[in-house]
């Protein structure tokens, strides 16, 4: 690409060429991520389905190529001052490592609650951390009022053709590796990983369905493509950070709402689920957002699903705290954590009683609480709380109905 058509492609609006164009600049930078099928999902859909394995990206998610594109597609002069962004995480990353690549400063501006694990791996790569706000969009506004002060240039998380064309290459990698897919399942945040794939796709196979995945938590897309209207959404905590956006992207909402076949949103629970199914039976390590196309697929969220299916795993940095309460929370969810409270007589031998039953049913008891000053006991009974593990709901109603059986009074918590 010659330097004025290089000029130009920042100035251009998404279509296929600007991908073309980005999968040539960035194709030696960054890792064209693999494509594993995974037999026990697919006998358990009932299809072929594949796994798109973004988390394994350099920098451990799809940002980079997005952040890289637009990088190599300006004059180092225009980036002579530095380049500025907001973000929580994984855009965060993939501009500091494309910076450092590049030999530009970087400045990233992250809010205050941003996990430790986050804000160091980004300064290892080089970016300065400025952490303020208490949110996303409170740091995005401090780094766009900085940017234009100091003279850098800002790149934008998702709402800007560059970035979008830069993640529109895994569309075009998908269809190099598994030309006859039939559904393609991807991670919705701001819009713009799943308007640069339906850009991509739609032009070389308009018959591939597109499905778009939020956490309904913060539905900003969906609520947009319903309403064709873009407006600010209240957002809920969710395990599914990365894709936690109030307000859908102005230059996304447009094509996802015309190249895009369907959009559903998934709770946070079944997000957990996925992501404790993919290290289990994937041995993959996925954050929230990289489980949710999984999550939709494993509880029949997408209508009419036949055929070879790809789905989106977008991400895979998550830290170690939130991984081990998301695996707890998957694991109840999926019953194999059974949180029990009991009242029973405080008589010796009672609680021996209880485990010589519980050791009947075969499930293991991993916490144990014994409490007689619990406000609202009896005088003469204590309040025992127990957390089991069990094989699953089939085992946990087991449980369940011997206990009942053998007389105590039961009451399930979450």
């Amino acid at each position: 690409m010659n330097n004025t058509t290089k000029q130009h492609a920042a100035e251009r609006l998404l279509d296929y060429e600007l991908i073309l164009e980005a999968q040539d600049r960035i194709r030696k930078r960054v890792r064209h991520t693999e494509l594993i099928s995974s037999n026990h999902f697919s006998q358990q859909l009932g299809y072929p389905l594949l796994l798109k394995c973004e988390n394994l990206q350099t920098t451990g998610a799809f940002k980079l190529r997005g952040a890289m594109n637009f990088m190599t597609a300006h004059e180092r002069s225009e980036l002579a001052q530095g380049v500025t962004a907001a973000s929580a995480g994984n855009h965060a990353q993939g501009v500091a490592y494309a910076a450092d690549l590049l030999g530009i400063p970087a400045k990233i501006f992250m809010p205050q609650t941003t996990p430790p694990q986050k804000v160091q791996a980004t300064r290892d790569l080089g970016a300065e951390v400025v952490l303020t706000g208490a949110n996303f969009d409170e740091s995005f506004a401090a780094a766009q009022t900085d940017s234009l002060q100091s003279g850098t240039v800002f790149i934008h998380p998702f709402d800007d053709p560059l970035v979008m064309a830069g993640q529109g290459t895994i569309g075009l990698e998908i269809l190099k590796d598994l030309p006859d897919v039939a559904n393609i399942v991807v991670p919705i945040g701001g819009g713009g990983l799943l308007a640069g794939i339906a850009v991509a796709i739609k032009e070389l196979n308009p018959r591939v369905r597109i499905i778009g995945v939020e956490t309904a938590s913060a539905p900003c897309m969906y609520r947009a493509v319903q309403d064709n209207c873009i407006t600010d959404v209240p957002l809920s905590v969710t395990i599914a950070d990365g894709i936690a956006v109030k307000k859908a992207g102005q230059l996304a909402m447009p094509i996802i709402r015309d190249l895009v076949d369907e959009l559903v949103l998934v709770e946070e629970e079944e997000i957990a689920l996925a992501i404790v199914a993919l290290l289990e039976k994937s041995k993959l390590l996925v954050e929230g957002a990289g489980a949710v196309a999984l999550a939709a697929l494993l509880n029949n969220k997408v209508a009419h699903v036949r055929g070879k299916t790809v789905c989106l795993l977008s991400g895979g940095n998550i830290d170690v705290r939130t991984l081990a309460l998301v695996v707890e929370r998957g694991l109840l969810a999926a019953g194999r954590y059974l949180k029990l409270r009991i009242e029973m007589q405080d008589t010796p031998g009672a609680l021996a009683n209880l485990a010589t039953d519980l050791a009947f049913t075969r499930a293991n008891i991993h916490d144990i609480t014994h409490d007689r000053r619990t406000k609202g006991l009896v005088m003469g009974t204590t309040a025992v709380q127990l957390v089991l593990e069990t094989r699953g709901q089939d085992h946990a109603q087991q449980v369940l109905a011997l206990l009942a059986k053998r007389g105590y009074s039961v009451t399930t918590e979450q």
